[in-house]
């Protein structure tokens, strides 16, 4: 378990990549099984202990700490972690440091998953009980699943392969078939096993993903056009009698969109957008009626479908690529080879779950920019340009694909409220709630930002935060209504959680107009009008 903690504490402290990557490293080289094993789930987010909530770590803690200390402690630190190791009570009689590295990270795990929610946060107390500073942030990070310490999934990845002298693309191939603690990848990788097998198994396998476009322009002659659409890309898989819907992140996400699953029984891998039929304005024009991501929202993350939901919200694909065809991996092909099986694919399938993402024709460049201007649908976010020779390869290559999104909304807001971030801004009021204007002169909330804005304009508004407070709730702050944020935005949709009625999506701070009155800030009418 120390030895966990101290690679905790290391790369919370470690800003280089390349010393991120060498520390995962070290451990995973050093650490016996199963411990490395749960450690690499732990940092991939694969690792889950159902019986421990964050709600139940705080009651926990206000059983042994002044619940005023403690939300004033966590509101100062941005992160309940830290701050409960910090003031975590040792029991009367005992050393401060109980943890003498014989307290396993496997025995540690295996006490809290073999626990039910009711003892749960019992057998969690006794372990914090017996550990050092380091050990209890690491154990409760653990258990809640809220590893966040400067490092993705990817990098996780990527430092297992590099220590093992692996491909991290083969790394990938097979993961998403594998279970904590990895027992097969880690034979494989010291050489004593062959490459798990994903044969028969409908796994997840890396997006490609596009570039900005910027400034650059390119020739019609080597790269396509397509719409991109504004709803969530997703990869549906199918072998071995079962199909899966995953994310982008990899996450399954089948349970949420299960007409989907059954619709795809096909043996392949495809790559689409996942949307909602609707009558967005435009949309038949540019391929086909999706409605917008507002309406998406309605089904994302639910764990059970109502037939309701179902016969309300109804789910689509529109395809992009296929990866593999049958048995046929096609990822190595061009481009235009894969698009010409993804039309006879997409034949196959049910025609009211998925479609074929259209190709844009333009004479060139110029005419594709004038059409671009006119593509604020409901269901499209821009364009995507892809080079017609290129594979399938994950991540982002430079030449290869480029998405140009449309050009954000703005709007003049009034900041309103405003409270402390997390991690490295956990003392810093970053986190930003602003407002507009109703025919009565009453500002309502519209939308909340914590980035668009650089390190000094950040120090710059946490200075206007603290010394124009007008009253405090909790970690909030109030502020006194005379400071304009212009900000922009992908799109704005009705509402009904928020008073206004109104939300936006992707809302980030453009610019402050300290050179404008309050008063001069935009109407809620004046969004309404943008409503998509």
């Amino acid at each position: 378990m120390r030895a966990f903690s101290q690679l905790l504490d290391d790369l919370v402290y470690t800003r280089s990549r390349n010393a991120k990557l060498r520390l995962i490293g070290d451990y995973l080289k050093e650490t016996p099984d199963p411990d490395r094993g749960l450690a690499l789930a732990a940092m991939t987010g694969t690792l889950d202990i159902k019986a421990v909530k964050p709600a139940q770590v705080r009651a926990m803690a206000e059983d042994r700490i002044d619940p005023v200390l403690l939300s004033m402690s966590r509101d100062y630190v941005g992160d309940m972690a830290e701050t409960l190791s910090l003031l975590w009570p040792v029991p009367e009689g005992e050393p401060p440091d109980l943890d003498d590295g014989t307290i396993r990270l496997f025995d540690a795990v295996d006490r809290l998953q073999q626990s039910s929610r009711v003892d749960a946060p019992a057998v969690l107390a006794r372990m914090l009980d017996h550990l050092d500073v380091s050990g209890r942030f690491a154990i409760i990070k653990l258990a809640t699943g809220a590893l966040r310490v400067g490092i993705s999934a990817r990098l996780a990845k990527q430092a297992f392969a590099d220590a093992f002298g692996l491909d991290v693309e083969a790394v990938e191939e097979v993961w998403h078939g594998l279970k904590p603690p990895y027992a097969e990848l880690f034979d494989w990788a010291e050489g004593r096993g062959e490459q798990p097998s994903a044969e028969d198994m409908p796994l997840f396998r890396p997006f490609m993903l596009a570039l900005p476009l910027e400034d650059l322009r390119v020739s019609l002659d080597d790269f396509a056009a397509e719409w991109k659409w504004d709803g969530i890309r997703v990869q549906i898989s199918h072998a071995g009698s079962e199909t899966r819907v995953y994310s982008r992140t990899g996450d399954d996400i089948s349970h949420s969109f299960p007409e989907i699953a059954e619709a795809f029984a096909t043996r392949g891998v495809v790559d689409g957008e996942l949307l909602v039929r609707g009558a967005g304005q435009g949309a038949e024009e540019h391929g086909g009626a999706a409605a917008s991501f507002n309406a998406l929202q309605q089904r994302l993350g639910r764990k059970n479908v109502s037939n309701k939901m179902l016969g309300e919200y109804p789910a689509f694909v529109r395809l992009y690529d296929i990866l593999f065809d049958g048995h046929e991996d096609l990822r190595a092909l061009p481009w235009f080879e894969r698009r010409s099986r993804l039309e006879r694919f997409v034949g196959e399938l049910d025609s009211h779950r998925f479609d074929l993402s259209s190709l844009i024709e333009a004479p060139d460049f110029a005419t594709l920019e004038d059409m671009r201007l006119s593509a604020r649908d409901a269901a499209i976010e821009g364009m995507m340009l892809k080079r017609r020779d290129s594979p399938y390869t994950s991540g982002r290559k430079a030449g290869l694909w480029y998405k140009w999104k449309r050009d954000p909304l703005t709007a003049d807001c009034v900041l309103m409220y405003a409270q402390r971030g997390s991690g490295k801004r956990s003392s810093f009021y970053s986190d930003f709630t602003f407002g507009c204007w109703t025919d009565a002169q009453e500002l309502l909330p519209v939308g909340k930002a914590y980035f668009g804005f650089t390190d000094e304009e950040l120090k710059w508004l946490d200075r206007f935060v603290r010394t124009h407070t007008v009253q405090r709730f909790g970690p909030v702050r109030e502020v006194e209504k005379s400071l304009v944020l212009e900000v922009a935005f992908d799109s704005i949709h009705l509402s009904k959680r928020h008073k206004s009625g109104l939300a936006m999506r992707f809302p980030r701070i453009s610019r402050i107009r300290d050179d404008k009155h309050a008063h001069e800030a935009d109407q809620i009418a004046t969004l309404l009008a943008l409503v998509t």
